[in-house]
C-alpha cells in the first residue's frame, strides 16, 4: 500500500511539474517534437541531496540548446529504488532517466528497467575512469553499456586531524584501532560506525571483511561468509565500535567535522562541497595489520545515469545523460560538490590545485573493488545487515551472526 501511494503521489507531482519541448532542431542534431508530443518530456529520478542539486544547477544549458525543460524528482535511496521499480511496471513510466546506485545494476537489468545504450548507438568514452565506466555494463565488466558514471564515489577514510594528529598511521586496521583507543583517553569518540540495518552497516563492514581476507561470495558465486576470516573481521569491527558510537549518516558527518569523533568510513559526496572537504581524507587500508598482505578494500559506489526501457524519448534522454556526464559539466559541477568520473578532470593540474583531495579519490577508485554483482544485492544487504546490527548491539554472538548470515544469504541465492 505504501509503495502504491508513493507511486500515485509521484505521478501526480510529475504531471504537475513536467513540460514539453518545442519543435525545432537542437544543436545536438536531435529533432524535438511539438509541444503536444508526449515523447518530448524528460523527467529524471535522482538521489536527493548533492546529486540532484548538481543536475538542477547545470541543466539550464541543455534545456536552452534543446528548447526543453527538465523535471528532477529527488528521492532518498530506498524511495528512489522503490519508485524506479514501481514506474518500470507501467507501459509508459514517468521517468526517462534514472540515477542508479551501481550495485543495483544487475537487478535493474533483470527487471528490464534500463535501455541498452549500445543499441541506441552509444559509443564508449575512454575518458571515463575505467573502473567507473565498466560499472554500467552488463554482463559486467565487458558487456553492452546500460548506464554512464555520473558521480565518482568511492569509499574512503575521513578523519579529524585535531583528534588524530596531522600524520596518523592509517596504513593498516590495527593501527587505526590503536589510534581510536588513544583518542578515547581524551574523552572523545574514536571510530564512528554507521550501524543501521541494510546498506549502511553492510557498506561499513565490507572493507574490513575484505582486509581480513573474507568475502561473501567466491568466484563461482558460492556463499563463503562462514569462515574464520569473517569471524576475525567481525570481532575486530566490534572492537572498533567500542571506541566510538553508532551514527546516522548526517550525524556521522557532524561528529567527524565537529571533532566529536576521530575516524569514519564515508563517501566523498558526504564531506565535499564546492569550497573543499570538511575532513581529511585517506585511502582505506588493505592490510589488517602491519605484517599482512595488501588486499583490495576500497568499495566503489558510483552513481550512474541510465535511460528507462519505457521512456518515450530515448534519443533526447541519451543526449541528456551524455551532457550530464561530460567533461564540461563535470568541471561546472565542482562548484556544487560534484565528484568527477573522468580522467581528464582528475589529471587537470589547475583542478588539483583547488581540489588536492581528488588525488586520493582517483587513486582510491583505481584500487577499488565492486560489491557482488547479483540481482539480489539489495535483499542480501537487508538480511546480512539485520544480523550485523544484532551483533554490535550485543544481542547475539559473532559466531551466531556469521552462521545465520551465511544461511540467510544462501537461501536468497537459491530462490
Amino acid at each position: 500500500m505504501k509503495k502504491k501511494l508513493l507511486g500515485i503521489a509521484l505521478t501526480i507531482l510529475i504531471c504537475i511539474m513536467s513540460f514539453s519541448c518545442s519543435g525545432s532542431d537542437s544543436p545536438s542534431g536531435l529533432k524535438s517534437g511539438s509541444d503536444k508530443n508526449p515523447g518530448s518530456k524528460l523527467t529524471i529520478a535522482a538521489r536527493s541531496g548533492s546529486h540532484a542539486d548538481i543536475i538542477n544547477a547545470v541543466k539550464a544549458d541543455f534545456e536552452s540548446s534543446n528548447k526543453c525543460e527538465i523535471t528532477v524528482i529527488a528521492l532518498e535511496g530506498s524511495e528512489l529504488h522503490d519508485s524506479i521499480l514501481h514506474e518500470a511496471e507501467s507501459e509508459n513510466g514517468s521517468y526517462d532517466i534514472i540515477m542508479i546506485d551501481d550495485p543495483l545494476m544487475p537487478e535493474y537489468i533483470e527487471k528490464d528497467v534500463l535501455s541498452n545504450l549500445t543499441k541506441l548507438g552509444y559509443m564508449d568514452d575512454e575518458d571515463f575512469v575505467e573502473k567507473s565506466r565498466l560499472l554500467g555494463k552488463d554482463p559486467y565488466p565487458l558487456g553492452a553499456t546500460y548506464s554512464l558514471p555520473f558521480s565518482g564515489n568511492v569509499q574512503l577514510i575521513f578523519y579529524n586531524s585535531a583528534l588524530t594528529g596531522e600524520n596518523p598511521d592509517l596504513t593498516n586496521w590495527q593501527s587505526i584501532l590503536q589510534l581510536c583507543q588513544s583518542v578515547n583517553t581524551t574523552g572523545k569518540k574514536g571510530y564512528a560506525v554507521r550501524g543501521q540495518t541494510g546498506n549502511p552497516i553492510v557498506s561499513d563492514f565490507l572493507p574490513i571483511l575484505w582486509a581480513f581476507g573474507g568475502d561473501i561470495f567466491d568466484e563461482s558465486n558460492h556463499v563463503i561468509l562462514d569462515s574464520q576470516e569473517s569471524r576475525d573481521a567481525l570481532s575486530f569491527y566490534c572492537e572498533l565500535y567500542k571506541t566510538g558510537d553508532n551514527y546516522e549518516k548526517n550525524d556521522l558527518i557532524d561528529a567527524i567535522t565537529n571533532g566529536d569523533a576521530a575516524i569514519a568510513l564515508g563517501w566523498p559526496s558526504w564531506f565535499i562541497s564546492g569550497t573543499g572537504s570538511q575532513a581529511e581524507i585517506a585511502q582505506i587500508p588493505g592490510k589488517k595489520d602491519s605484517t599482512a598482505s595488501v588486499l583490495s578494500t576500497g568499495e566503489i559506489g558510483n552513481w550512474l545515469l541510465g535511460i528507462t526501457s519505457n521512456s518515450s524519448n530515448k534519443e533526447l534522454a541519451l543526449e541528456c545523460i551524455k551532457y550530464l556526464t561530460s567533461a564540461d559539466v563535470q568541471k561546472k559541477a565542482l562548484e556544487y560538490g560534484g565528484i568527477p568520473t573522468r580522467k581528464s578532470i582528475f589529471r587537470n593540474k589547475d583542478i588539483l590545485a583547488s581540489y588536492p583531495f581528488f588525488e586520493a579519490i582517483y587513486s582510491g577508485t583505481n584500487n577499488s573493488r565492486v560489491r557482488p554483482r547479483t540481482t539480489k544485492w539489495s535483499r542480501i544487504e537487508d538480511v546480512f545487515g539485520a544480523e550485523l546490527v544484532k551483533c554490535i548491539n550485543g544481542e547475539q554472538s559473532i559466531d551466531e551472526t556469521i552462521i545465520k548470515s551465511q544461511a540467510a544469504i544462501e537461501n536468497l541465492a537459491i530462490e
